[in-house]
């Protein structure tokens, strides 16, 4: 009986759960189509872009003559004129959102989540799995983003004349973005777990930045407009520097960390299954 006393039952760490969550989602991620898919059109993307860009517009007369205007604006455009200056990488995290949608969408249909809860009664730990592992799904778009914008750009001739440390702070002030768009991702797909069509509208609705372009078109490019996830992704541009990251850094923190408690919050207190 003392042996049997002397036992020790130990909980497993945060660290050590979200080690065993990541692993399975992660497996999950690299053995679905889902995953190749995506990285795939976000590589074809600058190339359609380029393609039809780079050339004379017959309506109105513009001329894509840069290459890296495929990966961010020369300045940070909260509104547009024309969707010429909206075709950049922040188009990956419009495509993020969608598989974001499908591949959690996935888990309430094969009932994973039914199985997960059973065993595994933390639900930040879900949340916080599922925000590292489409984050990392997004980041991989938009280095393959990157690699499609190089070879769309040779093939067309574009000029490659850059700032390389402005295009290397708006190209990581991006990656960091990533973060802060997968957990809002995964926070829509929780309240609209059981409408599939709707998480997808809503992702896609919300990674336009239609709310911010609106209030840029009243408020003009004004500053206060990089508090939020579209306006830190803009502000990731060609005139960049390492303030630019620091801001798009805390912008994509902040909303990880509001997102996650408020998806912990919901699983917490409602029917997840």
């Amino acid at each position: 009986m003392e042996s049997v006393n002397n036992l020790k039952f130990e909980t497993p760490t945060l660290i050590n759960r979200i080690k065993s969550m990541l692993s399975v989602d992660f497996y999950r991620l690299f053995h679905t189509p889902l995953f190749y898919i995506f990285i795939s059109i976000a590589a074809i993307i600058p190339a359609m872009i380029i393609g039809t860009t780079g050339m004379e517009n017959s309506q109105t007369g513009a001329i894509f003559t840069n290459t890296w205007h495929a990966i961010a604006s020369e300045k940070p455009l909260y509104m547009f004129s024309h969707m010429g200056e909206y075709a950049n990488m922040n188009m990956v995290f419009i495509f993020g959102g969608i598989m974001v949608s499908i591949f959690i969408g996935h888990d309430y249909k094969s009932g994973y989540v039914k199985q997960l809860f059973t065993t595994h009664a933390k639900k930040q730990d879900y949340m916080i799995s599922k925000t590292i592992t489409c984050a990392f799904a997004m980041v991989c778009m938009c280095v393959t983003y990157l690699f499609g914008t190089i070879l769309a750009g040779l093939f067309v001739k574009l000029s490659f004349d850059v700032n390389f440390g402005s295009l290397f702070c708006a190209f990581l002030g991006k990656i960091i973005m990533s973060f802060g768009w997968a957990s809002l991702y995964v926070f829509l797909n929780i309240i609209f777990r059981k409408n599939f069509w709707i998480s997808i509208i809503s992702s896609f609705f919300f990674g336009t930045g239609i709310l911010v372009i609106g209030a840029g078109a009243m408020l003009g490019n004004s500053c206060i407009l990089n508090i939020f996830l579209y306006g830190s992704s803009v502000y990731a541009c060609l005139s960049s520097n390492f303030l630019s990251v620091i801001i798009c850094l805390l912008c994509s923190v902040f909303w990880t960390v509001i997102y996650n408690l408020l998806g912990t919050y919901i699983l917490n207190k409602s029917d997840v299954y």
